[in-house]
C-alpha cells in the first residue's frame, strides 16, 4: 500500500503571499526541512518555472542523504502546485495547495507514492514520521512569512 499523507496549516497571509515564497524553488531549502538544495534542471516549455519544469533536489531522508527530480505537473498560482517524481529513489508525488480564508491562508501539503520494489509494503508504516515532518515544514513556512 503506498504512502498517502495530507498536512494542513492554517497561515495568516493572503494565499499570493504564501504561495509566492512556496512554489518558488529557490526557497525549498528554508522551509522544507529535509531538502538541503534544489536546483532548476529544466525550464518549462514557455521557459522558467512552470508546468513540465524539472527541480532537482537533495535531500536527507531517514537518514540517508537522496537526489530525485520532480516534474511541475501542474502550475496555478496561487492555488496549486503539483509535483509528479521523473528520476530517483523516491516516487512519491507532491502537491501544494493554498486556499483563501478571512483568517488568511488554508495551506496543505499532500505527498504519495512509495520507491521502487517491495519496500512499498513497509510506507504505511512512515506515515506518522512524514506527517510530522510535514506538519513542521509548515510550521517553517509560517515563521518564515510571519517572523
Amino acid at each position: 500500500m503506498p504512502l498517502d499523507v495530507t498536512v494542513e496549516r492554517l497561515i495568516p497571509l493572503p494565499p499570493a503571499a504564501v504561495a509566492a515564497y512556496a512554489m518558488d524553488w529557490r526557497h525549498d531549502s528554508e522551509w522544507t526541512r529535509a531538502i538541503r538544495t534544489a536546483t532548476l534542471t529544466r525550464e518549462a516549455d514557455t521557459g522558467g518555472f512552470g508546468v513540465g519544469a524539472e527541480v532537482t533536489r537533495s535531500a536527507h531522508f531517514l537518514g540517508r542523504p537522496t537526489r530525485y527530480v520532480l516534474r511541475v505537473a501542474g502550475y496555478h498560482p496561487p492555488t496549486v502546485l503539483d509535483m509528479v517524481p521523473v528520476a530517483g529513489p523516491l516516487a512519491m508525488r507532491v502537491t501544494y495547495t493554498f486556499e483563501p480564508t478571512r483568517a488568511g491562508t488554508f495551506a496543505r501539503i499532500r505527498v504519495r507514492g512509495c520507491p521502487a520494489g517491495l519496500q512499498c509494503l513497509a510506507w504505511p508504516l512512515l506515515a506518522l514520521p512524514v506527517r510530522a515532518a510535514l506538519a513542521e515544514d509548515l510550521r517553517a513556512l509560517e515563521a518564515r512569512l510571519t517572523g
